[in-house]
Formats: structure tokens, C-alpha cells, sequence
């Protein structure tokens, strides 16, 4: 167990004085214990991680507690592996036997008959593959002496006239916004797999695919203004090169995340452009219907999550505790008890509020 830190009173006009003085004479032996333990206790706040971590690893639990977390802790079930019926998109390949059938005599006993069991022996085979293959067609060509005539031979049906298709535009996006892939990143990959793929293709595919599936991503806008609780939050972007209005004075690139949650369904949004969370969730509550009632937003109490509400349209806005909280854990070690206190009560009322509501 690490021992108690001592609480150290700050009072900046006597270390104002004691620098003062040091301009004039040596620092007193008092003056320089003051000094040092002032600056000891700013480098411990300046290196303190801040830090959400369980109130049992903040501070030390009760006895009592320590029991009943050892009584309710449940063992941990299952070995971590995934069964055959998880690999829904895999290739099924059903094996015959290669030389018994339904019905067919025993050749172990000679009496009686073998039939076919309703479960089968499932053996799964993992391969690695390029996220995106291709394939190279060879036309043959042949070319007439007398005339000059060149016949080529017909490409394979299914062929298709594009070089990039869909599926390969879909997963260009699905590695670029579903899992955060670069497109830089993406290109090396392609190239070190023999399947050149330069970052500039990659966005002008996406780029163009990008205007058949915006109907649906309207449709998802629209569906999300509908939502129960809408959480939203920013994050910077860099972005090259992006289009502003001559008068605008903002010179930072956002982009905010939007996550509506109903019944049964959540539908995530990211909006990467000028405007703020603030801004971007206020466009999607436009579409907003009137008999749906006041939506609850969670988001933290910075100004630019403060949406300017379309006329008709009502907020219940629902500030998270997860950065009230943090400043808990910081000064835990300097009020433990007064601390414990106050993380176990909000621990608690995590497993009564709703979901949208608990701590993160």
C-alpha cells in the first residue's frame, strides 16, 4: 500500500515573496523546504494521469466491500473461442462420405444399417487473402494475313465493363470509415499484397459510389431525429482542402459524432466540415416530428454541444458526470475517505439509471 500523501497548503503570495527575496539573498532553509514542496506537489498534479479508473483501484475499499465483492465476483465462463455457426459468411462445404451412404449395411458388424446424423463433424479452415483481389483476363487475339482482320475473343460473362466494381468500392469504404483504415495505409497494404491501389483511386471509387447510397443516408438522418436520446461530441479533422463560404472566419475542421438510440435500434452519424456538434445535431433535429416530443441529448457541458433549436422542436439536455467524476479521482489520494464516498454512490447509481445516463 502506497502511503498517504501529505496535504500541502499553497499560498502563491508567500511563494511570490520567497522568489522576491531570492533576487536579493540566498534562500532560508524554510523558504527553501516551502519552495520545494510547492513545486513537488505541482509536478505530482502535472503528471497525475486523469484517470476514470474503478473506485478499487482510486481508493481502498471498505472491508466489508472487500468481501462482498470477492462473495459476488462470477467466474469467468466460456474458453474465448468462436463456434462454426459464427463464420456465417464462410464458405459451406458439405463432404460426403466416400464410400458409405443413407441406409447403407455396417461394414464394422455386417447386421445393421448406417444413416446420415442430423450434426455433422465440423472442421473450420482459416485462409488469408488481399482485401481486395483482382483478376487479369487475357483476350486472345488473332489476326487475319490476307485482310488484317484482328478478332478478339469474348470476355467471361459476368465480367462487367468497370475495372473497380461495387464490391470493391464498398470495401475501400468499410476499411476507410468502418475501420479507420488511411487510404495511405490502404495503398501500402494493396501494394505489399501485388494489388496496386493508389490513395487518390481509392477516394475518387468511393467518391463516386457515394452518390447512389445517399438516398439511404438521408433516410438514416431522418429515422436518427427521431431517436429517444441523441449523444453528441466533437473531434478535430484535418482536412486538405475544403470548401468555405467567402465570409466565413472559422479556420478549424470538426468532426462530430452523433449516436440516436430508440428502442431497439442506434444509428451512428459523423458529420466532417465547419460546423460544430452543436450545429450538426440541430440540422438533423430539422427533420424532427412534431408528435415525437422533447428528445434527450447527453453531451458534455462544452458550448459548442449547445444546439440552436429549430422553432417547435424541445431538448431535454442530460450532461454526463464522467468529467465531474475524473476530478473525484484526482484529489482521491488527498481526501480518500470524503472520496470513497462519493465514487461508490455514483457506482451505484449506475446500475439504476438508465443506460443513456451511466458513466463512461
Amino acid at each position: 500500500m502506497k502511503p498517504p500523501r501529505r496535504r500541502i497548503d499553497v499560498n502563491l503570495e508567500e511563494l511570490d515573496r520567497v522568489l522576491d527575496g531570492a533576487r536579493q539573498a540566498p534562500l532560508s532553509a524554510a523558504d527553501h523546504d516551502k519552495l520545494k514542496d510547492a513545486l513537488h506537489a505541482m509536478a505530482a498534479l502535472l503528471t497525475r494521469s486523469r484517470s476514470t479508473e474503478k473506485t478499487s483501484a482510486v481508493v481502498e475499499p471498505a472491508k466489508a466491500d472487500e468481501e462482498t465483492a470477492a462473495e459476488s465476483t462470477p467466474p469467468v465462463a466460456g474458453h474465448g473461442r468462436n463456434p462454426a455457426a459464427a463464420f456465417t459468411e464462410a464458405a459451406q462445404v458439405a463432404v460426403p462420405h466416400e464410400t458409405l451412404e443413407h441406409g447403407a449395411r455396417c461394414p464394422e458388424c455386417g447386421r445393421g444399417n448406417v444413416y446420415v446424423q442430423k450434426e455433422p463433424r465440423v472442421l473450420v479452415r482459416v485462409v488469408g487473402q488481399a482485401p481486395l483481389a483482382a483478376t487479369v483476363y487475357s483476350l486472345e487475339r488473332l489476326r487475319c494475313g490476307a485482310c488484317g482482320q484482328v478478332f478478339t475473343a469474348q470476355e467471361p460473362e459476368g465480367v462487367g465493363a468497370e475495372k473497380y466494381d461495387e464490391t470493391a468500392a464498398a470495401m475501400i469504404a468499410q476499411l476507410k470509415y468502418g475501420s479507420g483504415i488511411p487510404f495511405y495505409r490502404l495503398e501500402r497494404l494493396e501494394q505489399q499484397m501485388g494489388i496496386p491501389l493508389p490513395a487518390a483511386t481509392q477516394w475518387e471509387i468511393v467518391e463516386e459510389e457515394a452518390e447512389v447510397i445517399k438516398p439511404a443516408r438521408d433516410e438514416l438522418i431522418r429515422q436518427a431525429a427521431q431517436g429517444e436520446v441523441l449523444h453528441n461530441d466533437d473531434t478535430r479533422m484535418r482536412v486538405l482542402k475544403l470548401e468555405r463560404d467567402p465570409g466565413d472566419e472559422r479556420t478549424g475542421v470538426f468532426t462530430s459524432g452523433i449516436v440516436s438510440t430508440a428502442t431497439g435500434r442506434q444509428i451512428a452519424l459523423y458529420f466532417t466540415g465547419r460546423q460544430h456538434a452543436g450545429e450538426n445535431i440541430a440540422d438533423v433535429l430539422k427533420q424532427r416530428a412534431a408528435s415525437a416530443g422533447p428528445a434527450i441529448q447527453m453531451c458534455d457541458a462544452l458550448s459548442w454541444n449547445a444546439p440552436k433549436l429549430p422553432e417547435g422542436v424541445e431538448l431535454l439536455v442530460a450532461h454526463c458526470l464522467a468529467h465531474g467524476r475524473r476530478q473525484v479521482v484526482e484529489v482521491a489520494q488527498n481526501f480518500p475517505v470524503e472520496c470513497r464516498h462519493v465514487l461508490e454512490q455514483l457506482g451505484r447509481c449506475t446500475g439504476t439509471m438508465p443506460r443513456h445516463a451511466r458513466l463512461v
